[in-house]
């Protein structure tokens, strides 16, 4: 695939462990290790721990798929830092539910019954997991290089 990106703009890291090349690097300046995490970027070329290298924050970068991903697909990180569709990764993690013996909460608002008062305040903004871009190619199978529009 795709051995093509147009950065906007990259930012210089300083490796803490060891980055492979088109890997996902957290706010930590490691290569993503956790499904959804949120990520400053994708790494241009390999570095080992201590080494300098920079990161594709803004506009298309190549990335290594870790799936099967459609053009189009909202992509999100897997544990090795690469890329796949958000859609797999709410399967491989199940979704928000009450736990067994939990108790379940309701709002009669919510409902239609009765109404706020005051301006609502809303906490907790960002989602569960992280969107990093979207595929501008399809990749086959795990492994593939493709090009994403960074979000």
């Amino acid at each position: 695939m795709s051995q093509q990106g147009i950065p906007l703009l990259c930012l210089s890291i300083v490796a803490v462990g060891a980055i492979a090349v088109y890997r996902g690097v957290g706010f930590n300046q490691a290569q993503a290790t956790v499904a959804g995490q949120k990520v400053m970027g994708i790494s241009r070329r390999p570095g080992a721990s201590g080494t300098e290298l920079e990161v594709v924050t803004k506009g298309t970068a190549v990335c290594e798929a870790g799936a099967a991903i459609a053009v189009g697909a909202a992509l999100a990180m897997d544990a090795a830092g690469r890329v796949i569709t958000a859609s797999a990764l709410t399967g491989a993690v199940g979704t928000l539910a009450v736990a067994a013996g939990g108790t379940a909460v309701t709002s009669a608002v919510a409902n239609g019954a009765g109404s706020v008062s005051g301006a609502p305040t809303f906490t907790g903004g960002d989602l569960p997991q992280y969107i990093v871009g979207y595929a501008l190619q399809a990749a086959g199978a795990a492994g593939e290089f493709i090009e994403i529009l960074m979000n």
